[in-house]
């Protein structure tokens, strides 16, 4: 990264730590994921039962295998059947820290989320007892409108890329299509303009690129 970008990640992640403080959230600027790593843990006591949603950016930084030695942990992936795993993700509603990203962040501190099922918003909106999003500052945009524009037209199709075989616009042509599709993973439209549970959101920007 170009010491001029990293200067203004610096610059941003400070201002937008305030707007984000000034909404409710607990909010912290780390500069790399090996601290963004640190600061993550920090927050999580080691008795806590910690859960996830679909994020690309927790492993990159290392915490998803971080909290598996670490914590009681209800993972998804470990089911056996569909039914499983419906259950789990139901149970996951009421770890006591739950970890995922945001499709975007607005430059005036909110936080844009597009789901499929809607476990990953569900648990940002009520159930555990914390939630730490984790954000690379690719994600934060000028507007609460790009914000939206990003969610849907750039992590949305890559995410649809990880699902093989999806009938959605997003998946065929690299942007959304506003589609109805039995395959959406834009079911839910989730905008936190606060976090009304003082401190419960915690959100970690780390000044590089993750995620998508």
């Amino acid at each position: 990264m170009q010491q001029a970008e990293m200067l203004r990640n610096e610059a941003l992640g400070a201002t937008l730590v305030k707007k984000l403080k000034l909404r409710g959230f607990d909010a912290y600027y780390c500069a790399d994921k090996q601290a963004a790593l640190k600061q993550a843990l920090a927050l999580i006591p080691q008795d806590d039962v910690v859960s996830w949603g679909g994020s690309v950016t927790i492993d990159e930084i290392g915490l998803l295998s971080a909290v598996k030695e670490r914590n009681k942990v209800i993972d998804r992936a470990a089911a056996a059947t569909p039914e499983e795993k419906t259950e789990l993700m139901r149970q996951a509603l009421l770890c006591d820290t739950y970890l995922m990203s945001s499709n975007a962040i607005s430059s005036d501190g909110q936080l844009v989320n597009i789901d499929g099922n809607g476990n990953r918003c569900a648990a940002l909106i009520f159930g555990p007892k914390q939630v730490l999003v984790i954000a690379g500052m690719n994600k934060v945009t000028g507007s609460l409108e790009a914000a939206m524009d990003r969610a849907r037209n750039v992590a949305a199709p890559i995410n649809a890329k990880r699902f093989a075989g999806l009938q959605t616009p997003c998946y065929k042509a690299g942007l959304c299509g506003d589609c109805l599709s039995a395959d959406c993973i834009c079911s839910q439209i989730v905008i936190t303009r606060t976090s009304r549970n003082k401190g419960r959101i915690k959100i970690i920007l780390v000044g590089e690129s993750l995620g998508f």
